[in-house]
């Protein structure tokens, strides 16, 4: 019920954008959040659940708290646990958060952009966001309701939750969050984030939905259809050098498209522009 394997382009156009119409609004406005993985086997784990160890709480404190002080000059300028566990996770530090995007041509691009995962069959996670937050403990729907938001924001987090800690405290129920990161350079605006944070950091996000299957979704992308998606999204601009503003995405779009073509094509070389 809950995976989907599309065989063609078409078909996965189709399921990426499946449920997207909202009838009160009167507009396509998708409530899915989107994640794209090379492989099938990638679970929906975050940074620190793999930094490993086990107690992922007690490690938690220790990195953000360094992170902040060794982080000072190119800190948020608002003093917001939030603000910073953003920033942090923007920048590869080991977090309870789980990177999403708003966009299914992103979370694609992620799915496909490595070359030699493409013998691997790669997945879409499509996650209803909307209904994930109806499960929310009262305070933080409250919230929503006040601000007529579906997302939240690291101010609206802030009001609720000022710690990791206080947010745990909400209830004993485990719950997901996702909020929009502040817009801390472009590569945040292009790959249209969203983050996504469990209360319960020492979970997997993908035991968490488990429990929950009329919550998600996921398309299992044929590694034999990778090679068309990845030259579609190349032609509709959806590449490293959009999603990774500078010359380090520039240099690794210029990379992958100038590389031999996909197994079935081998021996044929992208063609310049």
């Amino acid at each position: 019920m809950n995976e989907v394997r599309v065989r063609s382009w078409a078909e996965l156009n189709e399921e990426l954008f499946r449920d997207s119409w909202n009838e009160p609004l009167g507009r396509y406005r998708s409530p899915f959040a989107f994640r794209g993985t090379t492989s099938v086997a990638h679970r929906l784990e975050t940074s620190l659940f793999r930094l490993g160890g086990g107690d992922h709480r007690r490690v938690e404190i220790p990195l953000l708290r360094s992170f902040r002080k060794y982080a000072f000059r190119g800190g948020p300028h608002i003093d917001s646990i939030w603000y910073w566990l953003s920033l942090a996770q923007h920048h590869g530090l080991p977090t309870r958060v789980l990177d999403w995007s708003w966009s299914p041509y992103v979370a694609l691009h992620f799915a496909t952009f490595d070359l030699e995962r493409h013998a691997d069959d790669g997945a879409i996670w499509c996650v209803d966001f909307g209904e994930a937050h109806r499960l929310l403990p009262p305070r933080l729907r409250r919230k929503l309701g006040q601000e007529d938001a579906t997302a939240f924001t690291v101010e609206m987090l802030q009001d609720v939750a000022p710690s990791l800690r206080e947010l745990e405290r909400l209830s004993r129920q485990e719950f997901v969050v996702f909020f929009e990161p502040p817009s801390l350079d472009e590569r945040i605006v292009n790959q249209f984030a969203l983050f996504s944070v469990l209360s319960n950091p020492e979970r997997a996000f993908d035991e968490w939905l488990a429990g929950r299957p009329a919550l998600y979704r996921r398309l299992v992308i044929p590694s034999g259809l990778k090679p068309e998606v990845r030259d579609k999204l190349d032609q509709a601009n959806i590449t490293e050098r959009v999603l990774f503003p500078g010359l380090d995405g520039l240099s690794a779009w210029l990379r992958r498209h100038y590389s031999p073509a996909p197994a079935k094509r081998r021996g044929r070389r992208a063609r310049g522009r």
